[in-house]
């Protein structure tokens, strides 16, 4: 088999059928996820080892082939024909390689194409603060930062600069200069690239990932020292946000962390992407602002009492994914039942339905 070809063959067809994900692995056939289901390519033969090994390392460089039998794992993104980006990660299971690639579309949509809340406008208005997305990996993290970002290259003059491991969005510099550092190949690490990155002169900064305290500090001091910070963490709400947050330094350093957090934060939008019952995929979205109420949560420790100040204080664009979800329900989006898989308090989804 040429491997290339073979590779290049599934990467066009990821494309056409609008899969968001392409899977390769040994003992299946390559598998597209469409609509966040599973389909399996029959027409393809199974994945053997050798195929699987063959159709990995026409994805890879020399050099990166190197540090995938080092390492075990490897994270990168590339761009197909000059049409298509794929985010991957090429990894070790049972022995055998494997990947999953990531589609990533080449324009990055508007907060309206991705019938995202108006209010994230918003935040694209902000000098200073700290901004964060959250949600489950694969539910549109990445692709709403992208929206608020780019929505900021027209309408700014700013100097935005990302770190991001791999580089998923490539946007094209408008009013703004847009500096984009990929961890590997432009900086040795998150923590060296955020070290130096208040020496470059930013205005924005956009952060891929928050993967340890060294990121989230630097985050915040950059936000406190008056720059827009946008970034991601893998949580399911904007109180357990919070806690992480804290949880993640030493318990000596937690006073001063929570000071920072309740004085830099300025919002937390949690999102899931949800089935729509007549095809494609919609967000359900939380949105917490941080208000006055919030930070004295934030400062006295009470995360847990965040959800009630959501509820109450939606005249300021604040939104429980409970109420997102019910919304949805109610407009015949999605079905009741959808609405429930995703919601994390069913019973209390139910009775807004009866309310709204």
């Amino acid at each position: 088999m040429d491997y290339k070809t073979k590779i290049d063959e599934l990467l066009t067809t990821t494309a056409r059928q609008g899969a968001s994900d392409l899977h390769i692995g040994v003992g299946k056939k390559p598998t597209l996820r469409i609509n966040s289901k599973l389909i399996a390519l029959e027409k393809d033969p199974i994945v053997s080892p050798e195929d699987a090994r063959g159709l990995v390392e026409a994805l890879l460089s020399e050099e990166q082939k190197v540090s995938f039998i080092k390492n075990k794992e490897l994270d990168f993104s590339f761009t197909h024909k000059e049409k298509v980006r794929f985010r991957t990660n090429v990894f070790f299971q049972k022995g055998h390689m494997a990947a999953a690639l990531r589609l990533i579309p080449n324009n990055v949509r508007t907060i309206e194409e991705l019938n995202l809340p108006p209010i994230l406008h918003d935040f694209t208005k902000l000098s200073q603060g700290f901004i964060l997305f959250v949600g489950p990996a694969g539910h549109g993290k990445s692709t709403s930062l992208a929206a608020l970002i780019d929505e900021i290259n027209h309408n700014r003059t700013e100097h935005i600069i990302t770190v991001e491991d791999p580089i998923e969005y490539l946007f094209a510099q408008d009013r703004c200069i847009i500096s984009q550092r990929e961890v590997g190949g432009d900086t040795i690490s998150f923590n060296n690239a955020l070290k130096s990155v208040l020496r470059q002169d930013p205005d924005v900064l956009m952060i891929g990932e928050m993967r340890d305290p060294n990121s989230i500090s630097t985050a915040m001091t950059a936000a406190e020292t008056g720059h827009l910070v946008f970034s991601t963490l893998h949580t399911n709400s904007a109180s357990q946000t919070i806690d992480r947050i804290i949880d993640s330094f030493p318990e000596g350093q937690q006073g001063q962390i929570t000071s920072q957090l309740s004085a830099t934060l300025v919002g937390i939008v949690s999102q899931r992407l949800v089935p729509r019952i007549d095809g494609g995929l919609i967000p359900a979205t939380e949105i917490m602002i941080a208000n006055s109420a919030i930070r004295n949560l934030i400062r006295e420790k009470k995360a847990y009492q965040i959800d009630l100040v959501i509820e109450t204080n939606l005249q300021e664009g604040m939104m429980t994914l409970n109420r997102s979800l019910a919304k949805l329900a109610k407009e015949k989006i999605i079905s009741m039942e959808t609405a429930e898989l995703h919601s994390m308090n069913p019973a209390e989804l139910r009775i807004l339905m009866e309310r709204i």
